[in-house]
């Protein structure tokens, strides 16, 4: 069984921050991530607000981050922690391999927020996308629909119809919720068309996305017909296997202050997977220093 000072769990910029941080101090670090190092940051084709980068892409700020902390000396794996035990420190069992820890800072992040329509798993991956760098030049001539009105569905909007014949955001408020930068490019491309005030009702097409099914506030259904349909509609947090070491609120969220404490002394919460007002990457960072310094102290009491 390998033992370690701290294992962090999740590898986006709070969790790298916080492997930064313990190894400057001189501790054992693992990261553990279950799928992509670096975070759901990876999947924005633009980061314009960290400090230090006028612009660069998501993906290129977690490389920096996980150059720096791998440098630095941190270990890094990949296994999905299924539960942690509270012992004599903590037991923290994976899919593959059971690690052992002084300390434990959680910052698995969120997830893609789903429709939760009929036939949307089936169709993820033949025109249902929740990543546009991802899948987005797939698209190149066609049409293609953008399901929110947040930051991220108004950047991947624009960076869409950079290749995309037509690209229609879909909101179903009376108005868009992202940054009013972004807004004003938005309106300035003329191939980006906004619909407001409707929701998916449906998924129209068996074996590959054909039409969306859309429904305004009165009950009127129409059709957006779409080669493929890109969801951006908010995150949603993983952390039911840490539900009986760390106190979830009603969304599931690690409950933890800007001190990332949680129920249990040993154990921090940092980024996004905690109860927070405001989840940008300078606060999952400044979470990722916070946790560290909390865990560093602990260990060596």
């Amino acid at each position: 069984m390998r033992q370690y000072d701290i294992v962090i769990i999740g590898s986006g910029p709070a969790g790298l921050t916080a492997a930064i941080y313990a190894r400057r101090a001189d501790k054992s670090v693992l990261i553990l991530e279950k799928e992509t190092f670096g975070g759901e940051i990876t999947h924005s084709p633009k980061v314009e607000n960290y400090p230090g980068f006028t612009v660069l892409s998501g993906n290129e700020l977690a490389e920096h981050m996980m150059e720096h902390a791998t440098a630095l000396g941190a270990e890094v794996d990949m296994d999905t922690v299924l539960s942690i035990e509270k012992g004599d420190g903590f037991l923290l069992r994976g899919e593959f391999d059971t690690y052992a820890a002084k300390s434990v800072i959680i910052a698995t992040g969120t997830k893609h927020r789903k429709l939760g329509l009929p036939g949307e798993d089936a169709l993820t991956g033949r025109g249902i996308s929740y990543c546009a760098v991802c899948d987005g030049p797939f698209y190149k001539g066609m049409s293609v629909a953008m399901v929110g009105g947040g930051n991220s569905a108004l950047q991947e909007a624009v960076m869409l119809s950079g290749y995309c014949k037509q690209v229609t955001v879909v909101q179903n408020l009376d108005f868009l919720t992202g940054e009013k930068r972004l807004q004003e490019i938005v309106a300035s491309r003329d191939n980006i068309k906004v619909i407001y005030g409707v929701t998916v009702s449906a998924l129209i097409g068996d074996k590959k996305l054909e039409a969306l099914e859309l429904t305004d506030k009165n009950g009127v259904k129409s059709t957006l017909a779409a080669d493929g349909a890109f969801v951006a509609i908010g995150q949603v947090p993983e952390n039911e296997g840490f539900a009986s070491v760390c106190a979830l609120d009603e969304r599931g969220y690690i409950v933890a202050n800007d001190d990332t404490v949680t129920s249990t002394p040993g154990i921090y919460a940092a980024g996004d997977c905690r109860t927070k007002a405001i989840r940008q990457v300078v606060t999952a960072t400044a979470d990722g220093a916070t946790a560290a310094l909390a865990a560093i102290r602990f260990t060596e009491k």
